[in-house]
């Protein structure tokens, strides 16, 4: 399955997949003992396993990737995750490969995990734990509640700090710049884009754009070119694909503002897709084309 496919899932809420589908086979399980950690009063998590990607990143981040012992497939940052067993995906977990692992905690993803999984999962008896990081703000938030989980409080809250003033920093950087009509691509075929509720619709709303299908009431709707050709945005940014095999699939609509006007951008959907702190770097790229058009148009 190709990368802007994994990602278009991902952002659909049919899978956790977001990022490269790069897998290692065949991974022996880690055989490290880790003494229990008491923090406020309670037994820290010291056998963790993400169910999604993006929380494997957050934990990680969070200060506590030495306390994963189980991921799903394309958990695939940081290098060392990689190195993790798997236990499926999110439309399919193993429950004896989870069992067997021996978790003391399992974190789940509500937004992108199916029901059925998630209830499977459930009924094994373990605890299981949701973080549910949709929103730019909820980011911060996640990395906090997994340093409690884990007993890296410290770590977290300055991770967690850290993100937070690198995208307050951003906002106010970009709060007054000249507003743009912005068409987020995440599927090339079928042609696939996000509402406003969407995390890459938050990123370009701070970097100063407006999504121009923001109204739209699914996640992330299938839409057609004509619908792209009556909104005729200035700028089109994909996360599927390079800058010159977009350029290529828009050139016969020279009629768009943002084709005419050379105002077509690629994104890298590594740093985009995914609530975690690399979410700075996936901003600070899309905020860059944004003013990259700017200078053109203005």
């Amino acid at each position: 399955m190709s990368k802007s496919k994994i990602a278009l899932l991902c952002l659909c809420g049919f899978i956790n997949a977001c990022g490269s589908a790069s897998r290692q086979e065949g991974v022996q399980q880690s055989s490290r003992v880790i003494a229990p950690r008491i923090v406020a009063h309670r037994i820290a998590a010291h056998r963790i396993v993400s169910l999604a990607p993006n929380i494997t990143e957050l934990v990680y981040a969070a200060g506590a990737g030495q306390y994963l012992v189980g991921v799903v497939d394309y958990s695939d940052y940081p290098e060392s995750a990689k190195l993790l067993p798997h236990v499926g995906d999110a439309l399919r977990v193993d429950m004896e490969r989870l069992l067997s692992l021996k978790p003391d905690l399992i974190l789940v993803w509500p937004s992108g995990t199916p029901p059925s999984v998630l209830e499977q999962v459930k009924a094994l008896g373990l605890p299981v734990q949701a973080i549910d990081a949709q929103r730019v703000t909820e980011v911060g938030q996640s990395l906090k509640q997994i340093g409690e989980l884990a007993g890296t409080e410290e770590t977290a809250a300055q991770v967690a700090t850290d993100f937070e003033n690198k995208m307050h920093v951003l906002r106010e950087q970009y709060s007054h710049k000249a507003r743009l009509q912005v068409f987020i691509e995440v599927n090339r075929q079928p042609l696939y884009t996000v509402n406003g509720q969407q995390i890459i619709s938050e990123v370009v709303d701070l970097c100063g754009g407006d999504n121009v299908f923001a109204e739209l009431n699914q996640l992330a709707p299938v839409i057609d070119v004509e619908a792209v050709l009556k909104k005729n945005p200035q700028v089109i940014v994909t996360t599927d694909g390079t800058s010159q095999e977009i350029n290529h699939d828009w050139a016969q609509w020279s009629q768009l503002r943002a084709v005419h006007d050379q105002h077509v951008y690629a994104i890298a959907p590594d740093t985009i897709n995914r609530a975690a702190p690399r979410l700075v770097q996936g901003t600070e790229e899309m905020c860059h084309v944004l003013d990259e058009a700017r200078r053109k148009i203005m």
